[in-house]
């Protein structure tokens, strides 16, 4: 398990994490949302070792992290912009993190290259974004590490790729002890993985829970009203945090339960209405706008 303890870190006068305190259980993947400048990074960073803490502390398995290599030895790190090398092949960076990590499979990350269409004595400067993202995943996977860290993994990868990456994580966890912590900035992309998700914003925690049991105050509805001109008052009425529209479809994130929303539903005498399970999007929308993070007007702005 990975816990962060009272953790607070700050770059000059610029404060990144506030005191925060969190865990996060083995064995599952965990999604880390947040706004842009939440901390997602250098909790990361402080978790990998890579950051000592300004204050607080963070625990790994019962130890602490920082400055202690025999337990920096369970973690691996996939940096958001990624490094390697000059000039290296991806044939060097496995020889360099076999002598890094004692359970490091070279042939295993050989044959996940092979896998992914991944030249192993192809110059890495001449990869595209996302092949690196590709290198550094099948790295990290092939470090035989307990705790994989992934800072906006899917980014650069495309949707054949994602999938790809996430059947792999899927596979490993079934074969061998493995907690893939993801950062990210595209909910969607995590809401068909993660069994937890975490969310930060200015620095603190907003909420960490299992996706089972997300926030049960907040509902999304899609509906086909009869007269919408009509509904048009009793609607206003809802306590709307988010609608789109596509054609005659009504999809709407309201506050409230379950049985009230659909009650208040029903009252508009809609010729068709669902309610659906709550995405990440919706969650992290509600949660931030709680916080003071004006979300509705940048949407708005930018419409």
């Amino acid at each position: 398990m990975i816990e962060a303890i009272g953790l607070k870190k700050s770059f000059g006068p610029v404060p990144a994490l506030c005191e925060i305190s969190m865990e996060i259980r083995e064995d599952q993947v965990f999604g880390l949302i947040g706004s842009n400048g939440a901390g997602k990074s250098t909790l990361l960073r402080l978790i990998a070792g890579v950051l000592r803490p300004d204050k607080g502390e963070i625990r790994v398995d019962g130890e602490a992290v920082y400055d202690r290599p025999a337990i920096k030895e369970r973690i691996f790190f996939i940096s958001d912009e990624g490094w390697f090398f000059r000039n290296a092949v991806p044939r060097d960076v496995i020889g360099f993190y076999a002598g890094v990590y004692p359970g490091f499979e070279r042939e295993k990350c050989l044959s996940l290259l092979s896998d992914f269409g991944l030249d192993p004595d192809r110059r890495i400067s001449n990869f595209s974004k996302g092949m690196k993202k590709q290198l550094s995943v099948l790295l990290g996977i092939s470090s035989g590490t307990k705790y994989l860290l992934c800072d906006e993994t899917f980014d650069g990868l495309d949707p054949v790729m994602k999938e790809g990456v996430k059947s792999l994580f899927s596979r490993e966890m079934k074969e061998r002890p493995l907690t893939p912590v993801i950062a990210s900035h595209n909910l969607r992309e995590l809401q068909d993985i993660c069994q937890h998700v975490g969310i930060l914003h200015r620095g603190g925690v907003l909420l960490s829970e299992e996706i089972s049991a997300l926030n049960p105050e907040i509902q999304r509805v899609q509906l086909v009203l009869e007269d919408e001109e009509a509904s048009k008052e009793k609607l206003s009425e809802l306590p709307i945090l988010r609608q789109s529209r596509n054609g005659s479809v009504l999809t709407l994130v309201i506050r409230g339960k379950r049985e009230e929303v659909e009650e208040k539903i029903r009252a508009l005498s809609p010729r068709f209405f669902e309610l659906l399970p709550l995405g990440l999007e919706e969650l992290f929308i509600s949660e931030t706008e709680d916080a003071g993070y004006e979300l509705k007007k940048i949407l708005s702005d930018g419409a």
